[in-house]
């Protein structure tokens, strides 16, 4: 067992991930009251599905009760560009360093397939499920049981070796490996990821509400963004990295080996009069093969009028002014809203 999870290793580092490791699915079985008090709550938002398949998200074991192990691996996909320079650059839209290129679920769940497959030939009887963000995995728990690192005040999965940088994916097996111990805590006294936090997010260290979130609120949440939220967006159109980028055991992390992470040109700071004018069509085009798409052109073009009335920038108030008569209500609203700003 130990020698085949070795080799696993060995493969799965040649494929491309950064780090591996191993639990057992009822590794985490505490977080199923954590989620309860969260959903409870409310803090989840918009997010119904948390709520709807909370059973299988409080116990992984109950997705596939045949399952023996969870295989949790890493990719790194640290960014070239500091993030947090675009948002001094009013007239600029900022977007989350992980979609400023291809959808990541596509290349790891492809890499996830090859190491399965691998596991499959040492083990012809062995079965494999993969998984990233495809189903009610709780990924963040699992990785800190598998020890690849620990969930941080800002909630999110920090690593020794890896920082705040990287995608996980998971790959659940009969097969029996040996587990690995859980992450280490080693957060200490340091508060950055949660002073930065434009909207105060945090109610509490280890605790976010996602209703106040700018993740959330640029891609989960349908319909306007409450006033008061808006102007603490700033330039942020896609996502959110502020908490990660503040994180000090980034400087330990390791660089991203996958090409297709690396930002699109067209996608670093770009301008905000040029996405605010997208069509359907030229949107689709545009995001082609990128998270950003799945939000669709009005969900996407609202953020970008809310960044707009944050701008400052006088030049913007006509392109603000023609989306006022928009088909779709929301972005209508939020151009009215950027036109009064700005005006």
């Amino acid at each position: 067992m130990q020698d085949l999870k070795a080799r696993l290793q060995d493969y799965a580092l040649g494929e491309g991930f950064a780090q591996m490791g191993v639990c057992r699915p009822d590794a985490v079985s505490q977080i199923a009251e954590r989620l309860a008090q969260y959903v409870e709550a409310g803090r989840h938002g918009q997010m119904s599905w948390m709520e709807e398949r909370m059973h299988w998200r409080g116990n992984p074991a109950a997705l596939w009760p045949e399952a023996k192990s969870v295989v949790m691996l890493a990719e790194v996909y640290s960014p070239e560009h500091d993030p947090l320079k675009v948002l001094e650059q009013k007239d600029r839209a900022a977007i989350s360093v992980y979609a400023q290129n291809r959808d990541y679920h596509d290349i790891v769940k492809k890499r996830l397939k090859r190491v399965g497959r691998w596991l499959i030939e040492q083990d012809p009887e062995a079965q494999i499920k993969v998984f990233v963000d495809t189903a009610p995995v709780m990924e963040k728990p699992l990785g800190a049981a598998a020890g690849l690192g620990w969930q941080g005040k800002h909630t999110n999965l920090v690593g020794h070796e890896l920082g705040s940088w990287f995608f996980l994916g998971a790959i659940f097996t009969t097969v029996e490996l040996e587990v690995d111990s859980p992450g280490r805590e080693s957060c200490g006294s340091c508060r950055a990821c949660l002073d930065i936090c434009p909207t105060n997010a945090f109610p509490a260290p280890y605790q976010l509400d996602a209703r106040r979130c700018i993740s959330y609120l640029t891609i989960e949440h349908h319909g306007p963004v409450a006033e008061e939220l808006r102007p603490m967006l700033g330039n942020r159109i896609y996502g959110c990295d502020d908490c990660l980028a503040v994180c000090p055991w980034n400087k330990f992390a390791q660089e991203a080996r996958e090409i297709r992470y690396n930002a699109r040109p067209e996608f670093i700071a770009p301008k905000l009069a040029e996405f605010a004018v997208l069509d359907d069509t030229q949107f689709r085009a545009l995001f082609s093969g990128s998270p950003v798409k799945r939000i669709g052109r009005n969900r996407f073009v609202r953020n970008v009028l809310y960044a707009i009335g944050n701008s400052g920038e006088a030049e913007l108030l006509d392109i603000a002014l023609g989306l006022t008569a928009d088909d779709d209500e929301i972005v209508a609203d939020a151009a009215r809203w950027a036109v009064a700003r700005l005006a």
